[in-house]
């Protein structure tokens, strides 16, 4: 097997990668609008409420239909895994990695239709889409590789008269919760492990983005998944989710998302239900309110052009995203100056033509932001845009940044998970780095600074999971940026890292006396 290398992004400044993701676009716009069945145990399932997927830059328009099922078809979904796993946790290591590898061959031949079923559900750019589906690639390569390697024998300090053997198993049925931001990544990523390390899964994607989950149904069907490993599951959150976390059969639930929905989960799953025999393992990546520090001795071009990408890439709608910027007095009015510049310049408008900035997600984003606007006038001074753009048919907001925000301004604080970015003043570096560890989160940051001495401070004291020096703090790369936050951030899983599978395996001991 060749090593692992990253899935390389596509350039779409090149007029023939646009063209080919158009053409990719034209196909996936005759297929809008149909409706998919919940897949159990290999079977369609489907159910009386449904899930309307819309494309969020179009109102007026159905990705498509989807079931919204409920508690009798979630015992049904958690009984055909449990009769799958009795196999599944037996199936050599080399015959999982197999399956992800050859899955993650079939999404590189099908790259350009996942990017464009993305561009359609959740609003994306080309590159950001492209980027998401190269990302859920490396997730199946690298994590095959990681299986394969912790089937290996593992080393083990010799003992006289005894053979020793340690082992990992998988831990059992596993509900798996992804976001829609990262609607293929995420979701590909968390579902992947759990199923290379002997695990099987319901996966209840997000109802903004069902289609993502469905493409990698149809994938690993394809790639010879059996039946009732992957268990597909478009439902309630309130009348499925629950009931799924609290079942004495569930063993783990790996879930990214708001602090809110991941405390809930954290809080639900550590109570004990009746004919419970384990503690159930949750595996949470939250939420994160990122800072930027930029020093007095930044390279202040450098800085205005990562906190643009950090804070408006994608509509700011990450977990990683710049949501605050912290600026030394000394190259405040500078920056800020050269911040509006570059802000005025960012196109807005629908994703498949391919400009900077489409809309957000839903109806219930949109509402936010507008509100934490509203805030933001009231605690800091609008420098740049803070309207919904009417005349365009779906949740467009203008890239908005409001300056003089105070460190404890609710601004400064609150996730929001939108266009909107607080400038905060710093009276030096040391305030700077105070300000940055002033939230409750701890997910990544970064700083600007061409003194070594400064960025080894920041190295030791800017508390967050993923740290970067002198570029944004969004991107993380698999296996190069292992990925996941401290604090309210999560669980610090990291993502991406030759840790993560440990989180779907346990150790087993195995001891055997000899003469």
């Amino acid at each position: 097997m060749k090593q692992f290398a990253n899935e390389k992004p596509l350039d779409f400044t090149k007029e023939e990668n646009v063209k080919k993701q158009k053409e990719s676009l034209k196909i996936v716009n005759r297929k809008l609008g149909k409706e998919y069945p919940n897949i159990i145990g290999g079977k369609k399932v489907f159910s009386e409420k449904k899930t309307i997927s819309i494309n969020p830059a179009n109102t007026n328009e159905k990705v498509g239909i989807f079931q919204k099922s409920g508690r009798e078809q979630a015992e049904q979904a958690l009984q055909t895994a449990l009769k799958s796993f009795e196999t599944w946790k037996y199936a050599p290591a080399k015959e999982r990695a197999n399956i992800l590898l050859k899955a993650a061959q079939i999404a590189k031949k099908r790259r350009l239709e996942i990017n464009a079923w993305m561009i359609k559900e959740v609003g994306k750019n080309f590159a950001e889409a492209d980027a998401d589906t190269c990302e859920a690639i490396d997730f199946m390569e690298f994590y095959a590789r990681e299986a394969l390697r912790y089937a290996q024998e593992q080393p083990l300090t010799p003992y006289p008269g005894e053979k020793n053997q340690y082992t990992y198993i998988p831990l059992g049925v596993g509900l798996c919760v992804p976001p829609w931001n990262f609607p293929f990544a995420i979701m590909v990523g968390i579902s992947s492990a759990a199923i290379v390390s002997g695990n099987t899964i319901i996966l209840k994607p997000s109802s903004d983005s069902p289609m993502m989950a469905w493409l990698y149904q149809e994938i690993m069907h394809e790639a010879g998944l059996p039946k009732g490993v992957l268990n597909y599951f478009i439902a309630s959150g309130a009348e499925a989710g629950d009931y799924l976390v609290q079942h004495p059969k569930i063993r783990f639930i790996s879930f990214t998302g708001s602090m809110e929905v991941g405390l809930h989960i954290n809080e639900v799953a550590a109570k004990a239900s009746e004919g419970q025999i384990w503690i159930k393992r949750v595996v949470a990546e939250m939420g994160g309110k990122d800072t930027i520090v930029v020093d007095s001795e930044a390279d202040i071009d450098s800085a205005v052009a990562g906190t643009v990408a950090s804070a408006f890439g994608f509509q700011g709608q990450k977990c990683s995203a710049c949501s605050r910027v912290v600026v030394d007095i000394k190259v405040y009015g500078p920056f800020v100056k050269k911040l509006k510049e570059a802000v005025s310049k960012l196109k807005i408008g629908s994703p498949e033509e391919n400009v900077y900035a489409g809309p957000v997600v839903n109806s219930s984003s949109e509402q936010k932001v507008m509100q934490y606007i509203e805030i933001g006038k009231k605690e800091g001074k609008l420098l740049i845009g803070g309207n919904k753009l009417k005349d365009l048919p779906g949740y467009f907001i203008e890239p908005t940044v409001f300056i003089d925000i105070k460190p404890n301004a609710r601004l400064a604080q609150e996730e929001i998970f939108g266009p909107v970015l607080a400038v905060i003043k710093s009276k030096n570096f040391d305030d700077g780095l105070k300000i940055a560890n002033n939230t409750i989160y701890g997910l990544t940051g970064s700083v600007y600074s061409k003194d070594r001495q400064k960025l080894e401070r920041a190295r030791r004291e800017f508390h967050v999971g993923n740290l970067y020096f002198n570029r944004k703090c969004t991107g993380a790369v698999v296996d190069v940026h292992p990925f996941g936050g401290f604090n309210m951030s999560g669980t610090d899983s990291k993502a991406g890292s030759r840790d993560y599978l440990l989180l779907f395996l346990q150790g087993k001991s195995i001891c055997e006396k000899v003469k």
